[in-house]
């Protein structure tokens, strides 16, 4: 049957029958207003105050907490929460409905915008909800099926076996001095596939823009929390320990950096920068972003808020790479041509009215996925071809893997019933998802089994390991995924590159011999 697709987030619920809810974004909206000449003195904050919003100020780096920024900051009516120095971002409160155009008129700052459009706290949607759990009946067949040396559920896991993880883990499950990132909704560390690999050390709450390390912040929200970075988390490092599933990197550490606000509804600007700060000045390794920063589905550069938003994001994940870190992000499930001249963003900003419009994906981006230097995924499902929704383009998709689709398109072969990713949730339990989020943490997975083999090797060099260990796959043409004899995407490029896949879908095998 055909897959019901949820328009909140990047990766989604599904039932351990077949039904799965495929996460998804929403887009831009209108532009503020253009910034005074540079260099005017900033006016003071505006005599009737407005609700208090979110802002990014971008400075030069080291000048972010100079006496000299910050009184510009307070007498345009903000307040600094977080000074991100090393890379020149300031996470500013302010309720002056005009402190944006004010500050950047002042000599010395880059770029300022607004994080959002509702105001402080966020306000939530509905919650792509808690996925319907494997029964005790899937649970004993799966049991069963389980050949010695695998995990209880392995036999439910055909995307291990389709980039040949299986194979790999008789090598190596990976180096414990390893670390990867989840940036995302929060991670169950007490779920049995997760516990034996948490990293709580390295784990945090960015929600706010500014870390809050206070024991168990990093869980997803007990009220309205989403099981999405439990399930990325236990993909990449589920431990192979006779319980449950088993990840495609069972033997490296894994750490939760939660980013989404309550409900797992909106990934804002302040949260992510945090989030790539942090695992910059952690030694994370590779981080796993199976998401796209709200309220804007596209960013675009002539948009004065837009910009700093986008600036804000390229800097801090510039800086993480430049300490080591890898950083991979999901594509997007809406089967949007990355590489084409327009697209439709119906639905920004999502987190007051959205409204329609046509973008440029040139101009206006996809942030993270669409920034320099990210490793950008797309899915593939059980017959090894692009997934229904995922979202394409030549020069912006780097790699392919696993991330589930409809039986009714591609339905894996036996002992495994569905076609989408098993994966642990909050509560103990296991259950299907289905989207570019499941997808990017096999791309991560092997990210990680890559670091363990080479431990010395540079975040440039891991990137490069990825591309060379991939299969190479050409495109799919005609591609008719439904069999309605109409195209539903075009694929351009060859079997060496190409919007599809990139440079190949991951191989676990490859990455450790």
């Amino acid at each position: 049957m055909p897959l019901h697709i949820s328009r909140t987030r990047r990766g989604v619920a599904a039932s351990a029958g077949l039904a799965t809810a495929v996460a998804l974004a929403l887009l831009p909206g209108t532009a503020s207003a253009a910034p005074t000449a540079a260099g005017a003195t900033p006016a003071k904050a505006a005599a009737t105050a407005g609700p208090e919003l979110s802002y990014i100020v971008n400075v030069r780096p080291g000048q972010g907490n100079s006496a000299r920024v910050q009184r510009a900051v307070a007498q345009a009516g903000g307040s600094v929460l977080q000074a991100y120095d090393r890379i020149g971002v300031l996470v500013v409160h302010s309720a002056n409905p005009d402190f944006a155009k004010t500050i950047r008129t002042v000599r010395g700052v880059d770029s300022a915008g607004a994080t959002r459009t509702a105001p402080l706290p966020a306000q939530s949607t509905t919650d792509v909800g808690s996925p319907k759990h494997l029964t005790a009946e899937d649970l004993k067949a799966a049991s069963a099926k389980a050949a010695p040396g695998e995990d209880p559920l392995e036999p439910l896991q055909w995307d291990l076996k389709a980039i040949k993880a299986d194979k790999a883990h008789e090598k190596t499950l990976g180096s414990s001095k390893v670390t990867v990132g989840v940036i995302d909704t929060g991670v169950d560390d007490t779920h049995p596939d997760i516990a034996p690999n948490f990293d709580r050390a390295k784990s945090v709450s960015c929600i706010t823009g500014k870390p809050d390390t206070t024991d168990g912040a990093w869980r997803p929200f007990t009220t309205g929390g989403s099981p999405h970075g439990t399930h990325v988390a236990g993909e990449i490092a589920g431990a192979k320990n006779g319980v449950g599933i088993t990840g495609v990197a069972p033997g490296v550490k894994v750490a939760a950096i939660k980013v989404s606000t309550q409900g797992g509804s909106f990934f804002y600007t302040e949260a992510v920068v945090c989030g790539f700060m942090w695992a910059a000045e952690h030694h994370i390794d590779v981080t796993n972003n199976s998401y796209y920063t709200d309220p804007w589905y596209f960013n675009c550069k002539n948009d004065p808020d837009q910009k700093a938003l986008i600036e804000a994001i390229t800097r801090a994940s510039k800086y993480a790479e430049s300490k080591g870190t890898v950083n991979v992000a999901a594509a997007g499930n809406e089967n949007y041509d990355f590489a084409s001249d327009s697209i439709t963003d119906p639905a920004s900003p999502n987190d007051t009215t959205p409204g329609s419009r046509v973008i440029d994906p040139h101009q206006c981006l996809d942030i993270p996925t669409q920034l320099p230097g990210v490793v950008t995924v797309a899915s593939t499902g059980a017959k090894g071809i692009k997934s229904s929704f995922s979202n394409y383009g030549l020069g912006v998709i780097d790699i392919a893997a696993p991330g589930g689709d409809s039986t009714a398109y591609q339905p894996p072969q036996a002992p495994a019933t569905s076609g989408l990713i098993l994966g642990p949730v909050p509560g103990g339990t296991w259950a299907y998802m289905a989207g570019t989020s499941m997808a990017t943490p096999h791309v991560v997975g092997v990210a990680a089994l890559l670091k363990s083999t080479h431990p010395h090797a540079s975040a440039f060099q891991i990137k490069a390991l990825l591309a060379l260990q991939a299969d190479r796959t050409p495109c799919t043409t005609p591609y008719d995924i439904n069999g309605d004899g109409k195209a539903d995407a075009v694929c351009q490029g060859g079997r060496f590159y190409n919007g599809f896949y990139g440079a190949g879908i991951t191989n676990a095998l490859n990455a450790v011999q």
